[in-house]
């Protein structure tokens, strides 16, 4: 579930990155990304679970920074440049921006729970053998994140408490894979 830099095996080069773009160009010739093709870019399909579609709605959302219902090429940019090469506070930022579903700027115990309830599902799907109790993780989150004990984790909170605590910082980073994915995605096209 955590997001690590880059391994050197695993660098994603400026040619990569050029090539993600011109697959972009050349699968969204409108200039624009539905949720649809975002969800089929990261493979999600009728066969995929609900939870994995409103993980992937959720992502969708904060890449979509204007709102539109649509991610157009600077936003696919910007969200390439996040996830690929994006330094660790950015990549805490974003995540703060998925958890946060209202866009109030706060997070509320509903809205950890639930991001926290979609990941442990996806993990679940993945690994049937993890049982976990997902109030147990959210109280431990807020016990550890929210300082000033107001029932919600501002920025502040939840980047200081990433940075101190290595269990809160796996659980609040969010990882969809996307190095491997591309790198995945590069072996098939050479094919």
């Amino acid at each position: 579930m955590g997001q690590v830099q880059g391994t050197p095996d695993k660098q994603v080069t400026l040619k990569n990155i050029q090539e993600l773009y011109r697959k972009f160009a050349s699968e969204c010739p409108s200039g624009n990304l539905h949720l649809h093709e975002f969800k089929r870019i990261f493979g999600i399909t009728s066969n995929s679970t609900e939870e994995e579609s409103a993980y992937m709605e959720n992502l969708f959302r904060s890449f979509d920074t204007n709102k539109d219902g649509k991610i157009d090429f600077m936003e696919y940019v910007a969200a390439v440049h996040l996830v690929l090469r994006g330094k660790l506070e950015d990549k805490l930022k974003w995540s703060f921006k998925v958890y946060d579903r209202d866009g109030n700027g706060c997070l509320d115990r509903q809205e950890v729970r639930h991001i926290v309830k979609i990941i442990y599902k996806i993990k679940k799907h993945n690994d049937p053998g993890i049982t976990v109790n997902i109030d147990d993780i959210c109280n431990r989150i807020f016990e550890l994140a929210d300082k000033n004990n107001d029932s919600q984790i501002s920025l502040e909170e939840f980047m200081e408490g990433a940075e101190k605590d290595p269990w809160l910082m796996d659980q609040l980073k969010l990882d969809i894979g996307p190095c491997d994915w591309f790198m995945e995605q590069q072996k098939i096209n050479e094919k």
